[in-house]
C-alpha cells in the first residue's frame, strides 16, 4: 500500500488527490494543511499542519509528498519545497492519458494533468504543474515552481523561468525566453522574449503592470 501526502487541502490539492487515486498512482492520500481546522476533506484525513510533516513521515504515515499550493502563492510554494526537499521524497504525478517522450525529463514534485503532450528533450523542472491538455514542444525548459493553465501551447526552444503563471489557452512561439515571476494572461500570444517580470496580456502580448 502506497500513500501520498499533499500539503494543501484546497481545490488544487483535492484535484491532485483525485488523480492520484483514480489513475492508480497511489492507494491512499492524506492531507496536511496550515489553514484548515477540519479533520477530513472529501473523506481524506488531514493529519496536521506543515510542522508535523516530517514526524508523520518518520512514523510511516506516507511514502511521498506533493505540494497542492495554488498559483496565487508560488513564493510560498518555492519556500516550502526548499524547506522539505532534502528531507522528504517528492512524488512525480503524470496522468496516464498524457504522452511524455522518452527523452523528456520531468523532475520531482511535478504534476502533469490529463491529455498533456511533452515532446522530445523537454525539461520540466521541480515543483511545477501542467494543467489539462498542455502541449510543450521539443527542447523547451520550464523551470521550477511554475503553473501552466489548461491548453497552454509552448513551441520549441522556449525557456520559461521559475515562478511563472501561464494563463489558459496562451500560446508561446519558438525560441523565446520568459523572465521569472511573469504572469501571462489567458489567450495571450507571446511572439518575443519577455525580459521584465510582470503581467502580460493580448495578441501580441503587451506589458500591463
Amino acid at each position: 500500500m502506497k500513500t501520498l501526502a499533499i500539503l494543501g487541502s484546497g481545490h488544487l490539492g483535492q484535484q491532485i488527490a483525485h488523480y492520484a487515486l483514480s489513475d492508480n498512482h497511489f492507494d491512499n492520500v492524506v492531507f496536511f494543511d496550515d489553514f484548515s481546522s477540519e479533520n477530513k476533506v472529501n473523506g481524506i484525513p488531514i493529519l496536521g499542519n506543515s510542522n508535523q510533516i516530517i514526524s508523520e513521515f518518520e512514523k510511516g504515515s506516507f511514502d511521498e509528498i506533493i505540494l497542492g499550493i495554488g498559483y496565487h502563492h508560488l513564493n510560498e510554494k518555492k519556500e516550502i519545497y526548499n524547506r522539505f526537499k532534502d528531507y522528504l521524497p517528492f512524488a512525480t504525478l503524470i496522468h496516464s492519458s498524457s504522452w511524455v517522450d522518452k527523452t523528456a525529463i520531468v523532475e520531482q514534485g511535478c504534476v502533469i494533468y490529463p491529455n498533456c503532450v511533452i515532446d522530445a528533450k523537454v525539461v520540466i523542472k521541480a515543483n511545477t504543474v501542467l494543467n489539462i491538455s498542455c502541449t510543450i514542444a521539443h527542447d523547451t525548459v520550464i523551470k521550477e515552481h511554475c503553473f501552466l493553465s489548461p491548453r497552454v501551447a509552448v513551441a520549441g526552444f522556449v525557456t520559461i523561468n521559475e515562478k511563472c503563471i501561464i494563463g489558459i489557452n496562451a500560446t508561446l512561439i519558438d525560441s523565446i525566453q520568459i523572465a521569472e515571476n511573469t504572469r501571462i494572461g489567458g489567450a495571450t500570444v507571446v511572439i518575443k522574449s519577455i525580459e521584465k517580470s510582470g503581467l502580460y496580456v493580448g495578441n501580441p502580448a503587451k506589458f500591463i503592470r
